[in-house]
């Protein structure tokens, strides 16, 4: 019987996907070239072709070699300028002024923990974003019921790594047989979440899906699949 649940935060609980489309736009308007279609800029940063922050979240680049790869190589697609260290610096200071102007709850976030607590669930997030940095972005979204328990920072390495859901876990003093993980990657989070023994939970949001195979259409039979957080503890509770 699942007893606790783990969430992810960006494009779970909070709009990340959005927000990034705040500031990319930004930026679009600043550096870019002219004509471009946005849903093609927000495509090229949201789909990250050379992997440069999951190699982030594996312990082999800092968060800022991360972005600054990530922006050249938009830059170098749509028609901005290559940028060295300071001129990064520069870009960056905008792109994120610009990124938290748009951090948002999702409609179902609050409607998830007020059914969480009815359901005696206890609750905590597990991340792959520094713990200080999500801890500002939960506050600002309205969202501070949701404690951080694990970040990228906290082991010098995210998800998928078996650890980190485990400690998750034993924040909540359950047993990972106990405990779900909600989140937005297929592989990254639910799957993951699956091979370290909890139950995973796929929150199948519309848009790009990293970590899905469209075409073959095939999820891991361990993975819960829910379109809105408003199914969460009803799908956990048809597992009891």
């Amino acid at each position: 019987m699942i007893r606790g649940v783990l969430l992810d935060v960006d494009d779970t609980l909070v709009d990340t996907r959005g927000a990034f489309r705040h500031a990319l736009l930004r930026v679009a308007d600043e550096y870019l070239r002219d004509g471009l279609d946005p849903d093609d800029v927000v495509r090229f940063w949201r789909e990250d072709r050379s992997g440069w922050y999951r190699a982030h979240t594996r312990g082999e680049m800092t968060h800022r070699e991360q972005r600054q790869r990530r922006a050249n190589e938009l830059h170098a697609a749509f028609g901005g300028p290559a940028m060295d260290d300071a001129a990064y610096d520069i870009w960056d200071a905008g792109f994120e002024r610009h990124f938290r102007e748009g951090w948002r709850a999702f409609d179902d976030a609050l409607p998830l923990l007020d059914a969480l607590d009815g359901a005696g669930l206890v609750f905590g997030s597990v991340s792959n974003v520094d713990l200080a940095y999500q801890e500002l972005k939960l506050a600002t979204c309205g969202l501070e019921r949701v404690e951080m328990f694990v970040g990228v920072d906290t082991f010098g390495f995210g998800k998928p790594d078996p650890r980190v859901f485990v400690e998750g876990c034993r924040r909540l003093n359950l047993d990972p047989s106990e405990v779900a993980y909600v989140g937005d990657e297929p592989d990254l989070d639910a799957v993951g979440a699956a091979d370290a023994g909890l139950t995973g939970v796929w929150i199948d949001r519309p848009g790009t899906r990293r970590g899905w195979d469209a075409e073959s259409g095939q999820l891991d039979p361990r993975v819960v699949r829910v379109e809105s957080l408003h199914e969460v503890v009803g799908a956990l509770l048809d597992l009891a």
